[in-house]
Formats: C-alpha cells, sequence, structure tokens
C-alpha cells in the first residue's frame, strides 16, 4: 500500500472526520492510525453509519408492542402476524447516489434494502418507494424522474419482488438533492429469524455473493455530506447493481439458513465490509480477524483500504457454526456465487486484517462499533407559520379551472407512467396495488388466509411549515391509510430525511418533527420497529424540505375483507366520516390555485384519528363497507374523483355556495373518510351512536364530476387530463 501524499490529519478531513473527531481517534488508538485504520473509522463514525446527530432524539420513538419482535437495531424489524408467521420490513434512502447516478443509484437502493430483509431470513414479498423530485421545469427533473423508475423498475423486475405501493412528489426544494426512499417487506417464521451478532470466538467468517470491484469506495462518506457544484465528479462512489446475482443471493442465502449452518450473518451494505464484519463482532463482543487476500475481487492489484470500504453490490458475510463449513461451499455452488472463507471470529476484541502477509489494520472494535461520537446538537425551535383562517383564503375566480388545477398539477395527477413500469403483480400474491384504487398495496401471506396491508406516506409541505404537527400527521395518514383497506396498524420503519443537522434551524427540524412522529406513535399504539436517518441532503447551503417519511405494515385477518375505493355504484350516497372545519393552511389549493404555500397545516387529534379509524375499520371488518377512502391531499374533492375515477362513475357534490364551498370541498382536515354506501342514514346513526360526525356530501351518479352551479366537469374529460401529465411531461410536451 503506497503511502498517501497528505498527512493522517489532512487525508482524515477529506474523509469527513473533524478534527476533533480525529483527536479522538488518535486518543482511542494510542498512536496515529494508518490509511485503512483511518478509512475504517471515518465510514463507522460517518453520519450515514453512526446517527451521531439523531440517535439522542430518535430515543424518543416507542419501539416495543406487543407484536414486536424485534426492534430497531438489527438489519431490519420483525413483527408477529399470528399462526407462527412474521414480518420483516425496513425503509432506507439512496438520495445522493440516486441525484448522481439515478439510474443505479435508484437501483441499489432496491437491491440494499432487499438484502436487510432477507438477512434477516425473510422472503421479500413488496416494495414500496417513496419519491420526490424538484420542480418539473428544472433542468434535471426529467432526466432524475426517467432513470430514478427505470432503475427502480428494472432491479425489482429482475429480482421477481412485486412493487405494490409508493409515492411521487415535485416541488422546487428538490431541486438540487431528489430523495429515494425504498422500502421491503418479507415474510419468515418467527422462530427462524437470523441476527447479525457473531455468537463466539473460533468462527469461520465467510464472505458470499458477488465479487468486489473498487465502485462505491467511500459511499457512506458521501451520503452524510452536502453536494456542491462539484457534485459530479462523485459518481465512482455510486455502487454497480446486478439483480440477477441478487436473485441468486437471496435463494442461497435463505438455503444456507434452512441448513442450519448460519450462527450470523450481515449483508454488506453502507460501508461493506467494514460494516458488516465490525458489526457482527462488535454485535456479539467478539474479535475478528480477516485474511483480505482470500476476498473475491473482480479488479487487480486491489488495496485492504479498497477492499474495506468498496460498497460493491449482492455481497453477504456470514459466521458459520463450526465445521458447516462445507455445507455453505455446496450451496455457494449450487447457486453460483463466488465465497470464501476470509477469516475467523476472536476473543481479542480487534479487528485484525492482514494483506500480502502484512498487518494493515489492528483496531479495537468498541470505538468503532459501540463508542462513535454522539451529539446533542444545538437546536432552535422552527419558524412556524399562523393558521389560516377561513376569511384569509378566497374562493378560486374559476371553478372549473380550480379543480382541474388541483387534481392535474404534478402531485396529484395519475402516475400510471411511472407504476406501469414495476411489475405488480409477480408471485402472484398482489390483491392491491397501484393500479387497483386503495389507500395501501395489499399482498397475501402465501398459503394462508391473511394479508399484508402496506404504505407510505409523508407531506414535506406540512413539515416545512410545522415539524411537530407535520410528524404527528406523516405517522397518522400511514394508520389511516392502512385502516382504509381493513388492516389493524401494527408498526413503522421510518425514512428521516432532513439538511445539515449542524444548522440550528435544521436541527430544529429534525428534532421537532420526531417530537411529533413520536406522540403519533405512542397514541395510536403504532411503534416503530426499524429506519433510517439521512441528512445532509443539501446543495450550496440549500436545504430540502424536512421530510420524514413513514412505512408502514398492517395485518388483514382475512385478505377477503378489504376494500378500496374503486367499488362506488350508481345511486350511492357519499358519506364523509369526520369533521370538516375547513384547513387550508399548506393544502394543495393554496399552493395550486393560488400559488401560496404559507399557513400552518392542519392540527391532528390522535385520539379522534384513532376512534374514527376503529370505527370504519370495524365496519369493514363486519362487511358494511366495501369502498372507502381517506382524505388527505386535495381534502374531499380529491378523495372524491379519486373514487369517481377509480369507479368509472360519475360524482355529483352538494356544495353548492361558492361563499364557503372552497373550505368544504379543498380542505385537508384530518381523521376523516370518505365512503360511498347504499343506505346513507344506517351509517349516519351508527357514526352519531359512536359520538363521530358524519354528513352526506354527494352521489354516485351520471358521467359528470360536479357540484351543483359550480362546476360540471365531464368524467372522460376529468380522466384525460388526469391521466395525461406525465406522460406528456416525460415526452418533453408538458
Amino acid at each position: 500500500m503506497s503511502a498517501p501524499s497528505k498527512t493522517m490529519a489532512e487525508l482524515a478531513a477529506d474523509y469527513g472526520l473533524s478534527p476533533a473527531e480525529y483527536q479522538v481517534v488518535l486518543d482511542r488508538l494510542g498512536r496515529e492510525p494508518n490509511q485503512v485504520e483511518l478509512g475504517v473509522f471515518s465510514v463507522m463514525w460517518s453520519e450515514h453509519c453512526s446517527y451521531k446527530s439523531s440517535k439522542i432524539h430518535l430515543g424518543k420513538f416507542p419501539t416495543t408492542g406487543e407484536r414486536v419482535i424485534c426492534g430497531p437495531g438489527e438489519n431490519a424489524g420483525v413483527i408477529d402476524i399470528d399462526d407462527g408467521d412474521a414480518c420483516i420490513f425496513k425503509m432506507e434512502s439512496h438520495n445522493h447516489p440516486s441525484y448522481i447516478e439515478p439510474y443505479q443509484g435508484a437501483a441499489t437502493g432496491v437491491g440494499g434494502i432487499m438484502r436487510d430483509v432477507f438477512t434477516m431470513g425473510a422472503r421479500p414479498v413488496a416494495l414500496l418507494n417513496a419519491l420526490r423530485f424538484g420542480e418539473p421545469g428544472h433542468e434535471k427533473t426529467r432526466r432524475l424522474v426517467s432513470g430514478v423508475v427505470s432503475g427502480i423498475g428494472g432491479y425489482g423486475n429482475c429480482v421477481g419482488v412485486p412493487t405494490v405501493a409508493g409515492e411521487t412528489n415535485f416541488h422546487a426544494g428538490y431541486n438540487g438533492n431528489i430523495l429515494v426512499n425504498a422500502m421491503c417487506v418479507g415474510l419468515a417464521r418467527a422462530d427462524s429469524i437470523f441476527y447479525s451478532a457473531a455468537p463466539a470466538a473460533g468462527h469461520s467468517v465467510v464472505y458470499f455473493g458477488s465479487k468486489t470491484g473498487r465502485d462505491g469506495i467511500h459511499g457512506a462518506t458521501m451520503a452524510s455530506a452536502e453536494f456542491d457544484e462539484d457534485s459530479d465528479e462523485k459518481r465512482p462512489t455510486v455502487q454497480v447493481g446486478d439483480p440477477f446475482a441478487e436473485k441468486l443471493l437471496i435463494e442461497a442465502t435463505l438455503e444456507l439458513m434452512a441448513s442450519g449452518a448460519v450462527a450470523a450473518i450481515q449483508d454488506m451494505g453502507a460501508a461493506g465490509l467494514t460494516s458488516s464484519s465490525v458489526e457482527m463482532a462488535g454485535k456479539g463482543g467478539v474479535g475478528i480477524e480477516l485474511n483480505m487476500d482470500a476476498v473475491p475481487q473482480r479488479e487487480t492489484g486491489m488495496s485492504a483500504y479498497e477492499m474495506m470500504l468498496s460498497e460493491s453490490q449482492e455481497r453477504m458475510l456470514a459466521v458459520l457454526k463450526p465445521g458447516r463449513e462445507e455445507d455453505g461451499r455446496r450451496i455457494f455452488e449450487k447457486w453460483g456465487l463466488d465465497a470464501a472463507v476470509i477469516g475467523v471470529t476472536t476473543d481479542t476484541g480487534h479487528l485484525v486484517l492482514k494483506h500480502h502477509g502484512e498487518l494493515v489494520c489492528d483496531v479495537p472494535l468498541a470505538p468503532l462499533f459501540d463508542d462513535a461520537p454522539l451529539y446533542d446538537r444545538p437546536w432552535v425551535q422552527p419558524d412556524l407559520h399562523p393558521r389560516l383562517a377561513p376569511a384569509d383564503v378566497p374562493a378560486p375566480d374559476s371553478w372549473p379551472d380550480a379543480v382541474l388545477n388541483v387534481l392535474t398539477c404534478p402531485d396529484m395527477a395519475s402516475k400510471r407512467w411511472i407504476w406501469e413500469q414495476y411489475d405488480r403483480h409477480v408471485m402472484a400474491d398482489t390483491l392491491q396495488d397501484s393500479s387497483t384504487g386503495a389507500d395501501a398495496g395489499v399482498v397475501r401471506v402465501h398459503g394462508t388466509d391473511k394479508g399484508l396491508a402496506v404504505t407510505s406516506d409523508c407531506t414535506p409541505r406540512y413539515v416545512q411549515n410545522d415539524p411537530y404537527e407535520g410528524g404527528k400527521q406523516c405517522v397518522a395518514e400511514a394508520w389511516r391509510n392502512l385502516t382504509a383497506v381493513g388492516s389493524r396498524p401494527i408498526a413503522i420503519t421510518d425514512n428521516l430525511n432532513f439538511g445539515n443537522p449542524q444548522r440550528p434551524e435544521i436541527m430544529g427540524q429534525i428534532v421537532r418533527a420526531i417530537d411529533g412522529m413520536a406522540e403519533a406513535c405512542r397514541e395510536l399504539s403504532f411503534p416503530v420497529v426499524s429506519g433510517n436517518v439521512s441528512l445532509y441532503n443539501e446543495t450550496n447551503g440549500a436545504a430540502i424540505p424536512p421530510t420524514p417519511t413513514v412505512g408502514a405494515v398492517g395485518l388483514l385477518p382475512n385478505y377477503d375483507v378489504t376494500v378500496g375505493f374503486g367499488a362506488m355504484a350508481e345511486g350511492d350516497a357519499l358519506v364523509l366520516i369526520g369533521e370538516t372545519v375547513g384547513e387550508l393552511g399548506a393544502s394543495i389549493y393554496l399552493r395550486e390555485v393560488l400559488g401560496r404555500e404559507d399557513g400552518a397545516p392542519p392540527p391532528v387529534d390522535l385520539q379522534l384519528e384513532k376512534k374514527t379509524g376503529d370505527f370504519v375499520r370495524g365496519l369493514i371488518e363486519a362487511g358494511e363497507l366495501t369502498c372507502v377512502h381517506d382524505l388527505s391531499d386535495g381534502g374531499l374533492i380529491a378523495a372524491a374523483a379519486d373514487m369517481a375515477l377509480a369507479s368509472d362513475c360519475g360524482v355529483e357534490l352538494d356544495a353548492t355556495s361558492e361563499t364557503h364551498a372552497h373550505i368544504f370541498l379543498f380542505g385537508e382536515d384530518q381523521a376523516r373518510y370518505l365512503v360511498a354506501v347504499p343506505d346513507a342514514a344506517a351509517l349516519i346513526e351508527q357514526a352519531q351512536s359512536a359520538g363521530l360526525h358524519a354528513s352526506v356530501v354527494g352521489r354516485a351518479t351520471g358521467t359528470d364530476f360536479a357540484s351543483g352551479e359550480l362546476f360540471r366537469i365531464p368524467m372522460a374529460h376529468l380522466r384525460e387530463m388526469h391521466e395525461a401529465w406525465m406522460p406528456a411531461y416525460m415526452e418533453g410536451r408538458a
């Protein structure tokens, strides 16, 4: 290994370590590190791997519950779904790589999140994604959308796991940093969960999967820094994915687990071989010694530094039980994977690396694994927007134009162009997906009567204007979406996307959003079982809108008892369950019709949220509701339009007064559901008996989407406009 031209202190700065952090390295080692050791410290202490700016606040989340088998701290969260079955799921970001190289960045994000799930013994059964792009007119946006969507579809489709749900937003705040959050849900037996802690010294450490190359070196460090005008030069830190190798890796890993040979296992994700070896040994309280000569390599002349920091994809590290090496070799050979025994667990408590007969790294694991820097960064209360009274928000000049502006804007227009590129039905267990008209994806638990409902949610404009209420709302909306398909919400994973935490105003967003999310999780009995923090999402000092995305899972005891919003029939009454005050702060109407983004977001009454949701779910489970939609972006008019389009049926809404109709139609009050029923009177009586407000707000009839004399839009025209924006935009016509 050639000596670096810079001093170690200068190199430490290049690797993202502050002078104070480098001094800690010197103190812990009692000497100056070499380049390999410095690289190991830099990635393990990066924001991406250590959560050093957020960890003290993440402790506010409730992480236990009667169905929680494994909470945060492992590769993914694990929940009990009855009958000895378990669901394993997690969401992670691949934001920085996707901005630099959208196809591979998004593709490897999908591959990485799947490995987190099958590393614990689960077969992946569903994928979701949450995508945030810059304004459509920005010079990079169309290319980024094309690359990211192609990458997600190309990887997921080839591996053979359905992509069943997601969300896509556009806003100028993401011009310099897009967000690509990927979620994977898997199934396993509850008594066959695999963990990463190495159990004892003297066990073989086995590498298997694809060979190691030079792609992705210092990817974790890159993901822990801001962008600037030179960000395109970071392309070498973006990994290259191979979905066909991932498919082989899934099957080999699950077969290896079934053989009983595995003592501990960890995928090679961020920081590659460094993080996987350090975490396995650190969690187990043992040491680990690796022979770098034995690492399968696809490039010649690789240094130990390059091998340890490479983030080449489709790789796993396992600690095998004594004497089971031959079982591993047979399985890896069967599936055509590269594999090698590259080391052994020890009793030294150190990470020891040897290369070409030389000792190139010898560092204690404790500072790397559980003694990384931990910051209580200064923060300030975010500036809050005042609540907008109804008089503060005028009615539109043109009602038809206002309705179409809301329903066909980039955020609200059909995303068919996107989801048609995803295989949504591979594995033949998908019941609800992006095409079926439902608030959550639903997949069967194969071979049973059960189903899983899955969703991802966040409303960044709410969080921007009030991080606390916005944090509450993203959890509440996820809970509501699961409820709206008839499932029982169980737990969430999260992906906290923010700017630079060293800026007190950004840290204030992080703290208050977590406070709101934690309160909602407690009140809704909706614990956090896994997650990811993605910080430094900013370019030249301009941060993204705060975007704490929530991924959630619910259980359907009988998948035949699930509903969507596409079953409305001619003559049905539309009943709104929940009360409308007319909250228009930070609303789609305010932004798309009036060109404003001010105002406090709608407040979230968590007790009312739970009461209303439990009532609606009870009716679904009793078979009394077959068409249900929650209200969120765009309010009543958006929910009614969704139902009309999905059911291919016209709707006549009851707003007749121009003075207050925009409050009624566009208000984004929370804890509300729109249902279509033949008999409204019985439902309203049940709601009132439960202490809830319910009222008829329209009916399914004719071939127009209309409300009295305010507007009347032929359904054919609404459908054409709703479907047209995305294809026209991607073809350069919009």
